[in-house]
């Protein structure tokens, strides 16, 4: 690739921006209201989890580990666990 790699204080200012955000601890919003709330849910082999957010908010984060048995469940199979088990939570 002829496209040169530049490092300026821009890229810094944002590079120590997400590192900042990535070694604090989390800051959970209050719910406002009934209205524009989001779950994001996903599934890996080791485990379930799930983001509740509103107006780009966090709410609650929600995890697990995969049971036994589940380790055999197909992706399809465990991205649907996802969902369930963030609606019981």
């Amino acid at each position: 690739k002829k496209i040169k790699f530049e490092w300026g204080d821009k890229q810094e200012a944002v590079f120590q921006l997400l590192k900042q955000k990535l070694c604090s601890a989390p800051i959970f919003a209050l719910p406002e209201g009934s209205k524009d709330f989001i779950v994001y849910c996903d599934a890996s082999n080791k485990g379930l989890g799930a983001v509740l957010m509103q107006r780009e908010k966090v709410i609650l984060y929600a995890s697990r580990q995969l049971k036994i048995h589940e380790k055999n469940y197909t992706t399809h199979d465990l991205e649907l666990g996802a969902v369930v088990c963030t609606l019981k939570t």
